[in-house]
């Protein structure tokens, strides 16, 4: 007898004296969820997983920061040495000068240092942040 592709198949009769088998339970297998993917997608690539499992891509991720970061430090060191270094050529032209010393170390200097120093943090704190941004696959 042919099958009906639209009908199910008959099962032939049990034998007799044996139980009929019972009915096969249906399962449905699906794989992980998928997202929609559309014309413009990108391939799943995770620089964190390279910088993690210390491959040589996230060893250059790593090492481009600190050279970023060392390069920041290094400018704001010639700036200050920039400021301080001409100080004692200062302090030596004016004799008896002691008050002009004060006054440049107190308040003159003071404030350049101080302002060096937030300029330096910020600095940092915006290479960390566009770091992470690579890292996390952030949109800038």
């Amino acid at each position: 007898m042919p099958h009906d592709p639209g009908q199910a198949p008959e099962r032939p009769a049990p034998a007799p004296g044996r139980p009929a088998p019972a009915a096969p339970t249906r399962v449905t297998v699906t794989g992980p969820p998928r997202r929609h993917r559309g014309p413009a997608h990108r391939t799943a690539y995770r620089p964190r997983t390279e910088i993690h499992e210390q491959t040589t891509l996230g060893h250059t991720y790593v090492r481009s920061l600190m050279r970023t970061q060392l390069r920041s430090a290094l400018t704001v060191f010639a700036v200050l040495v920039a400021l301080v270094l001409p100080l004692p050529l200062v302090f030596a032209a004016v004799p008896h000068g002691r008050a002009l010393e004060w006054a440049v170390l107190g308040f003159c200097l003071y404030v350049p240092l101080v302002l060096l120093a937030r300029w330096q943090v910020r600095r940092a704190e915006r290479h960390e942040r566009d770091f992470v941004r690579l890292v996390e696959d952030q949109d800038r």
